[in-house]
């Protein structure tokens, strides 16, 4: 028999991670599986009192197409990217910059590289300085609880 410890529930059992920071994005990897780490971003934001809009399955699209265009590389095993909004800081930030309507919906990732079974990584995209640096805490914040690392 098979168990699978959700990704939220291994704080105890991993050391502290600082997250990697470059390209634009925040991510924590975490060694899990990735169904784990993907119910554990949707408890986290569904948590919140907030609704999970879209799942885009962005790891199974490019597997798909890859033919179609070519590729000879498998990027992901699995990539998901985590699409809600909060209706309350939306209007806040929206209130503050009308042009901050372009961060919206908000976003957290999850991947797991093709021959790299077993570490997923979480994250979000950085968001600019001011207003939106609450929305990036609540992102930071959904991406550290799926990681288990609060």
């Amino acid at each position: 028999m098979r168990f699978s410890i959700p990704a939220f529930c291994l704080v105890a059992l991993l050391p502290a991670v600082a997250p990697a920071q470059g390209a634009g994005v925040t991510t924590y990897p975490v060694e899990a599986a990735f169904d784990d780490v993907a119910f554990g971003i949707e408890t986290a934001i569904v948590g919140r009192g907030l609704v999970v809009d879209h799942v885009s399955h962005v790891g199974e699209m490019l597997n798909r197409t890859a033919a179609d265009v070519g590729a000879t590389v498998q990027v992901y095993e699995h990539g998901n990217v985590y699409l809600f909004c909060s209706a309350v800081l939306s209007r806040k930030m929206m209130e503050a910059d009308p042009d901050n309507i372009a961060h919206c919906p908000y976003s957290v990732f999850a991947y797991e590289l093709a021959g790299s079974p077993g570490t997923v990584h979480v994250g979000y995209r950085n968001l600019p300085e001011g207003a939106m640096q609450e929305v990036e805490e609540l992102l930071d914040a959904v991406a550290r609880e799926a990681a288990g690392l609060d």
